[in-house]
Order: structure tokens, then C-alpha cells, then sequence
């Protein structure tokens, strides 16, 4: 069994997100899917929605929900979901916690999402030259 992952965020980002992981490692070691989160849909539908893709997703190793940005809809939704045990949500999802989440499939869920979190940190860098930092 494996920790599940959810996406949820506005309109296709997770998917995006998710395809160029996938192009990149050419698979993706756990059960995943994504919600994409359009500004004209009722938020009952989509919690409804996010806790049937859970329910499926949660192969009894916990579910680890990524998420946009923090307060937004995408994130109320995922934060709905902590509600159930062996859920743990993660806002600010990037490439770079994608790729470090995929590359340790066999973590427990606590453990992932502080890798999602410190893969995440990882992958945000200021790219300036020599000559400007001086």
C-alpha cells in the first residue's frame, strides 16, 4: 500500500503540474489525481467531488492533499478534508514538491508531507549573477 495524493487547485495548475512530473519521471509512484477548481463551480459540488476522489484515493496509508494558495478555494476544499484521520494537506505546491514527493513513494504520510514541504522550500531559489550580488 502507499500514501494517496490529491491535487486540488485553480483550473488546470495540479494537471499541468502533474503532466510535466510525469513527463519527467515517466510515472508517477502513487495513486493520484487531480481537482481542477474553476471560480463558477458551487463549493458544495467540489467538496463532494474532493471527498469522493479521497475516499478512492485512501488505500489505508493516509492521503496527502497538495494545494495552491493558502486560503483560497482550492484550499478550503483540501482543508475540509483534514476533518478525516490520515489526512494531511500541504498548500503552496510546486514542481519541485511534486518531483521530491514521487522520488520517496514509501514514506508514511507525516513524513511526505514534510518532504512536500521541504522539497517545495528547496525549489524556491533567487537566480542572481555573481555580479549583481557584490
Amino acid at each position: 500500500m502507499s500514501v494517496g495524493l490529491l491535487i486540488i487547485t485553480h483550473n488546470r495548475l495540479g494537471e499541468d503540474l502533474l503532466n510535466t512530473a510525469r513527463s519527467m519521471l515517466e510515472s508517477t509512484p502513487l495513486p493520484t489525481r487531480v481537482l481542477a477548481v474553476d471560480q463558477d463551480q458551487a463549493f458544495d459540488r467540489l467538496l463532494e467531488e474532493a471527498r469522493r476522489a479521497a475516499r478512492e484515493l485512501r488505500t489505508g496509508d493516509g492521503l496527502l492533499v497538495l494545494t495552491d494558495a493558502y486560503g483560497s478555494t482550492p484550499s478550503n476544499i483540501a482543508n475540509r478534508l483534514r476533518e478525516e484521520d490520515g489526512v494531511e494537506v500541504v498548500a503552496g505546491v510546486n514542481l519541485p514538491m511534486l518531483i521530491r514527493i514521487f522520488n520517496y513513494p514509501d514514506q508514511d504520510l507525516e513524513r511526505m508531507a514534510r518532504t512536500a514541504v521541504e522539497g517545495g522550500r528547496a525549489g524556491v531559489l533567487l537566480c542572481a549573477s555573481e555580479e549583481r550580488r557584490g
